[in-house]
């Protein structure tokens, strides 16, 4: 298809989205649903890349404390990110999409190690790329790293998947006189101190002028209709 508005997508996607119902970790069902959605986009014709967050499993800003440094937690968050894309690509391979996952910590026992050129390279030959481990430093978050890479990587839009549908006032699950932005730019965005990705993610994505699909990730084929520019979502742009 000639006609996407969106030909190169970076999909961030939540740790918390892979647990389902679980109180913790992976829920395989959940896992392999997203996949089927990724995979979907891609045979819609988008190049795929692909965040996936951490807090699942360990949530470094949560746990750093007296005994344990910020440093230190935010590199175990960032392994928690590299075991999600693994789970997450391995679903996306048996769902008949071949995927590489890429992480900004060097293990190459694991995974590849991430390059911009041979992530490029991935994306061109339309293989859905995983882009574990954050930005590879402390004090980042997952949605900071997915702007940088969306920006990197010459992506037409991140698509961010929430559990919500869209930005809001407020958060509509504690106050109810929330309401919904169909748009919003991404000044308002830091003026208005909203939460659903921190200031510099949204500042990075100023710089870089890349539009923020903000969606919930439990529609089914939200990411799909993300990509296509429809579905219930908040555009965030310049």
């Amino acid at each position: 298809m000639t006609d996407l508005p969106y030909p190169r997508i970076l999909v961030k996607v939540s740790g918390e989205a892979l647990m389902g119902s679980e109180p913790f970790g992976l829920h395989p069902p959940t896992v392999a649903r997203i996949a089927r959605e990724l995979v979907a986009a891609r045979e819609l014709g988008c190049e795929v890349g692909v965040v996936v967050g951490g807090g699942n499993i360990l949530r470094g800003a949560r746990v750093a404390g007296e005994d344990l440094d910020r440093s230190t937690a935010d590199h175990m968050g960032m392994l928690a990110t590299v075991m999600n894309c693994l789970a997450l690509e391995a679903a996306i391979e048996a769902a008949g999409q071949p995927a590489r996952t890429m992480s900004a910590i060097p293990m190459p026992t694991v995974c590849e190690p991430y390059a911009r050129q041979p992530a490029m390279r991935h994306l061109r030959l339309g293989r859905v790329v995983l882009l574990a481990g954050g930005t590879g430093n402390p004090y980042f978050t997952t949605d900071t790293g997915a702007v940088l890479r969306a920006a990197e990587l010459d992506a037409d839009a991140v698509l961010k998947a929430t559990n919500v549908d869209g930005v809001y006032t407020a958060d509509p699950k504690t106050d109810p006189s929330a309401t919904r932005y169909e748009r919003i730019t991404h000044d308002q965005a830091l003026a208005y101190d909203l939460k659903v990705m921190d200031a510099a993610a949204f500042a990075l994505a100023r710089e870089a002028a890349l539009p923020i699909i903000v969606f919930s990730i439990r529609e089914p084929g939200a990411i799909v209709a993300a990509a296509k520019g429809e579905g219930h979502v908040t555009v965030v742009s310049p």
